[in-house]
């Protein structure tokens, strides 16, 4: 009978998780028929997030107590390659094939009815790893947050990862930690899995190749190369060096060739050469080295590689200046899109330690989030007391990132106050409108006009303006608003009537002061004063002429209002002109001097007799056209052609305003 497995935890899309006493069974056994049969397994309930409403029960498997589960497990095939006493959490390598594994049977037909349930057995350090596996599943493929990636094994409990020292873990770090490290990273683009290339992980990161990995798309995390024949010669050189002043009676004695000129002679190692390869092609900008000098620094620099020594002791924390530095030279490289290539001599703890800095300074992780994150991606990163040291940094860090964004804020608000200000130009006119020369001898075949040219500058075109007279504007009424005027003269009354088309408005003539003679005992010269006229009076004045006008309105027959240009009907002025200069009651009507714009609206041909009225004039709409359609059609008519065998209107082009708001700037 196959052991009882703990209770199976939901992640959703038919996939469990669940552990066995150690040692587990095998896949074939549990997968049998029998097994299955015998075997119900419970699952445990969802974790609340809230608080726990009472004990928690374990509710059985489902409605359908037949359903089918197929158990799988990594624990004989991804295995963690320790460098001392650290166990997890698996490479990227290995997130990478589990994905595949799990995406492979969710998608295998054979097994669309089956449950999934990844299994592993009770030891701490293997259920951690197994656990991380199926929460990173769900993160990448389904794009679960963190919190709801370790919402289903949240209830138990897992062994925390250590570091890769010696001694006893003093900081240790949970499976969430490792989630929420993962996830940031996604956010910034620092990874992708859709463009990651398994064979060159796992072929660059052996030391006999290279030992190195891409920590990000923009840093390269490798152990220090090697040149012993280098080294030995520069240990030669010093000892020489050191001897030489020593021995004074001996001046004769030639010292060793410098390393830079054996480092020509001899033959690299086959991982520094694969180095120097892959740097050159993937256009590595700078290296950093942190350690003692292993190798000439110079065979970097031949490639067009610059070098960089920001050396520490092993084992130790940078100070400040160190980690200022390298933020600052780092980021100007990967701001201009460069890759920074670092390395202590192993490139775990050192190495480390610096890129952790720049991922909170630049990212914002924290310090358990990155050294999670580049644990995933080259185990055994940060090591020892390095870890306190970040946890301790971290903040100011932080401090270090928000000074230097309000800097550059402020340098560039400074940037754009002293720009000088462009003002936009006037566009030209439009291409596409194109005007048809009239002068064409074959209208099928229109010439372009040349194009006008665009607005001149400010003070042309104010004197332009000043030059022109403005159009005249037509009026509502040809005449303003009426007055009332008192007068003894008849004929300087206004009629309380509306002028007909054509009639100017009358011209009336100011009323003379009231005068009264002065005589008597003060002298017979005759003096002039103004009368002085009461209110009341002049009232009563304006009523009995407002009376005499409205009785002559009476008496009178009533006007035409609205003017028309009906046959045999005569307008004002045409009547006063009609019967001359010496009819007894007309009026002296001045007219208007000629508009210096002339009018744009076609206006009646009269005949050779300019004293003629308007009866005389032939009826428009029995007649034929006058004069001014026939002199007009050739600008507006095109004669038909050959395609078109009927007139039509010519084509106008449409002149866009070249007027631009840059010419009104004050």
């Amino acid at each position: 009978m196959a052991p009882s497995c703990a209770p199976l935890c939901y992640f959703g899309d038919r996939l469990y998780f669940t552990t066995f006493p150690h040692p587990a069974p095998s896949p074939q056994f549990l997968n049998s028929a029998t097994s299955n049969i015998a075997n119900a397994p419970k699952i445990r309930p969802q974790p609340q997030m809230g608080p726990p409403a009472g004990p928690s029960v374990f509710k059985p498997a489902s409605p359908d107590d037949d359903a089918i589960y197929y158990y799988f497990t990594i624990d004989d095939q991804l295995l963690y390659t320790s460098f001392y006493q650290d166990w997890g959490p698996l490479n990227l390598a290995m997130v990478y094939k589990a994905c595949l594994l799990i995406h492979g049977l969710l998608k295998d037909d054979d097994l669309s009815s089956h449950r999934l349930v990844l299994y592993s057995s009770d030891d701490p350090r293997r259920k951690a790893n197994a656990a991380l596996l199926m929460a990173l599943y769900m993160l990448i493929l389904h794009n679960y947050t963190p919190w709801r990636c370790f919402q289903p094994i949240s209830d138990l409990e897992f062994m925390s990862f250590r570091d890769a020292g010696r001694g006893p873990s003093t900081f240790n770090l949970s499976i969430y930690d490792c989630l929420w490290g993962f996830w940031k990273a996604m956010q910034n683009r620092l990874i992708d899995l859709d463009i990651f290339d398994l064979e060159d992980y796992e072929f660059h990161e052996k030391v006999e190749n290279g030992d190195w990995n891409w920590i990000t798309p923009n840093f390269i995390a490798f152990a220090s190369p090697r040149d012993y024949a280098w080294t030995k010669q520069k240990n030669d050189l010093q000892n020489a060096a050191a001897e030489a002043p020593a021995s004074p009676a001996r001046p004769g004695v030639a010292l060793p060739n410098s390393p830079r000129k054996l480092a020509l002679q001899r033959k690299l190692n086959p991982a520094f050469c694969i180095c120097l390869d892959y740097f050159e092609k993937h256009k590595v900008d700078l290296v950093v080295r942190l350690n003692a000098e292993l190798y000439d620094k110079q065979l970097f620099l031949d490639r067009g590689i610059k070098h960089l020594d920001l050396c520490f002791e092993d084992g130790s924390n940078p100070s400040d200046e160190i980690v200022r530095t390298f933020i600052d030279v780092a980021d100007a490289v990967i701001e201009s899109g460069g890759v920074v290539a670092i390395h202590c001599k192993a490139g775990l703890g050192r190495t480390g330690t610096l890129i952790g800095a720049y991922l909170i300074w630049k990212y914002g992780f924290t310090a358990s989030e990155a050294i999670a994150f580049m644990r995933i991606i080259r185990p055994g990163c940060v090591v020892g007391p390095q870890q306190h040291y970040m946890h301790q940094m971290q903040l100011q860090w932080a401090k270090w990132s928000a000074a230097d964004e309000i800097r550059r804020l402020q340098a560039a608000e400074a940037a754009a106050a002293t720009a000088p200000v462009v003002t936009p130009a006037t566009p030209p006119a439009e291409q596409d409108e194109v005007m048809h020369d009239t002068r064409s001898s074959t209208p099928s075949t229109p010439v372009p006009m040349p194009l006008p040219p665009v607005t001149p500058g400010r003070a042309v075109v104010a004197a332009m303006t000043r030059e022109t007279p403005p159009p005249g504007q037509p009026r509502k009424t040809p005449m303003a608003k009426r007055i009332a005027i008192q007068s003894d003269d008849e004929d300087a009354e206004m009629e309380d009537t509306l002028p007909t088309l054509g009639a100017v408005p009358p011209v009336t003539r100011p009323r003379a002061r009231t005068t009264t003679r002065l005589s008597g005992a003060r002298g017979t010269t005759s003096e002039q004063r103004p009368t002085r006229v009461l209110r009341s009076a002049m009232a009563t004045t304006q009523r009995q002429a407002a009376a005499a006008a409205r009785a002559k309105r009476a008496a009178a027959p009533p006007p035409n209002k609205i003017p028309r240009l009906a046959a045999g009907a005569t307008s004002r002025s045409t009547a006063v002109a009609a019967k001359g200069p010496g009819a007894p009651s007309a009026r002296r009507v001045p007219q208007p001097p000629p508009s210096p714009t002339p009018s744009r609206l076609p206006t009646l041909a009269r005949k050779q007799n300019p004293a003629s009225s308007l009866a005389e004039l032939p009826n428009t709409r029995s007649s034929k056209p006058d004069t001014w359609m026939k002199a007009g059609a050739n600008a507006i008519v095109m004669p038909p052609s050959k395609s078109t065998q009927r007139p039509g209107p010519r084509p106008v082009r449409r002149r866009r305003s070249s007027f631009s708001a840059a010419d009104v700037v004050a």
